[in-house]
């Protein structure tokens, strides 16, 4: 590894006052801002005219998650509260199965208040259309930084998607500062969201609206779909003085046959619509990278490690890893590559694949403004005035920015 270790995480620092942080989303969602960066020139429009700022017969990618209702309160009989907080699933460990379970499951959760819960089974009852249920939880091992946590419920009727509706509440970002509304269970979710799976959404889809949607295909832009699952380490910010000293967060993602091929017909170039869909399609060129190398490997041995992109040098083009891709999943008979990444784009990366990004205003000194330095250097401090200067709205509910290096 060399170069991104001695990133000081204070080099990504900007004043953001708690004001200019939208607490609540527009109430038309396409109504946001939008910070148009394009070879350096910035200008200001509004997300529904988007398309205006986008080249005819290109392709864009959107990360299809859904937000799972992750955060569950029992309250123990001493009246102590304890929070379990949904991260991934333990037993079955495929998102899929795990939806569809019945009567029992475990996942490995982080508890809020764990002190108070040393031993025994917390419970709660819910009523539904579907009758009375019974949620017991029963923690488990530790594991990490996180519990591992096994349910049981009493209803047949009921699979671990409808408890979760149920009993469980969307988990909004932290710096939102307040509770989560009825509303958030339809604002908080992109209009084409499908795959339940992630603990918080990939937010600059969320300026999307079905006829801004539309407007894309007027335009003569292909659109295609992937799956990252966020996980909650997407808030975690870096303690650490240098880069080094973080560790990112492993995170699942799903991509279909079609989409690899979608993707070579465009000439392995693409308009990425939030950070997450930039690290897996920037996660897709290492992937075919080791394919190359090795056509023989496991599905699982395909996940692509934090420092990856930086410990390997390597002239093979983004269209010739993505060969090597989709020549794995046709020899093996794969409609739809399931493998993680825990990708870190910092300053100094080069990308391979994508080539304009539509994403909304990022923490101070958080990964996410690093993957946006990687993305247009050190202009990314001009946009950001630009933005503070206009009353620009950030983070998750804020306004969005296209960037066009």
């Amino acid at each position: 590894m060399s170069g991104p270790e001695h990133i000081r995480i204070a080099d990504y620092d900007y004043p953001l006052p708690d004001g200019r942080i939208a607490k609540f989303p527009l109430e038309r969602r396409d109504d946001a801002k939008l910070l148009v960066y394009k070879h350096g020139e910035i200008t200001s429009s509004v997300f529904r005219d988007v398309c205006n700022y986008l080249p005819h017969d290109a392709l864009m990618v959107m990360n299809n998650t859904r937000v799972i209702q992750a955060r569950i309160h029992f309250r123990k009989a001493t009246g102590a509260l304890i929070e379990v907080f949904l991260l991934e699933p333990a037993e079955p460990a495929d998102y899929e199965r795990m939806f569809e379970a019945k009567g029992t499951c475990s996942w490995a959760c982080l508890v809020g208040n764990l002190k108070k819960w040393r031993e025994g089974t917390l419970c709660r009852q819910e009523d539904s259309t579907k009758g009375r249920v019974t949620l017991r939880a029963t923690r488990g091992e530790t594991r990490g930084t996180s519990q591992i946590v096994a349910f049981d419920w009493d209803n047949a009727e009921l699979n671990w998607a409808d408890v979760l509706e149920i009993a469980g509440e969307l988990p909004i970002p932290p710096y939102l500062n307040r509770a989560a509304e009825e509303a958030d269970k339809t604002t908080y979710q992109t209009v084409y969201s499908k795959i339940k799976g992630s603990v918080a959404a990939p937010t600059a889809g969320l300026h999307f609206t079905p006829e801004t949607l539309a407007a894309v295909d007027r335009h003569g832009i292909h659109r295609e779909e992937i799956t990252l699952h966020v996980g909650a380490g997407t808030f975690r910010p870096v303690k650490s003085e240098e880069i080094a000293g973080h560790e990112m967060h492993t995170e699942y993602i799903a991509v279909h046959r079609e989409t690899v091929g979608s993707l070579l017909r465009y000439g392995a170039k693409a308009i990425a619509v939030g950070t997450t869909t930039v690290r897996t399609l920037e996660s897709l060129y290492y992937i075919g990278l080791k394919l190359h190398a090795n056509p023989d490997l496991k599905e699982e041995e395909l996940a692509v490690g934090q420092w990856v992109p930086y410990e390997t040098e390597s002239a093979l083009s983004a269209q010739e890893a993505l060969q090597s891709l989709l020549a794995y999943m046709d020899n093996n008979g794969l409609d739809v590559l399931h493998t993680s990444t825990q990708i870190i784009i910092v300053p100094g990366y080069k990308y391979k694949i994508v080539n304009a990004l539509i994403t909304n205003f990022h923490q101070p000194k958080s990964t996410l403004l690093l993957l946006v330095s990687a993305f247009i250097g050190d202009d990314w401090r001009r946009v950001y005035r630009f933005a503070l200067d206009n009353d620009y709205r950030f983070l998750s509910y804020g306004d969005a920015c296209l960037l066009i290096p």
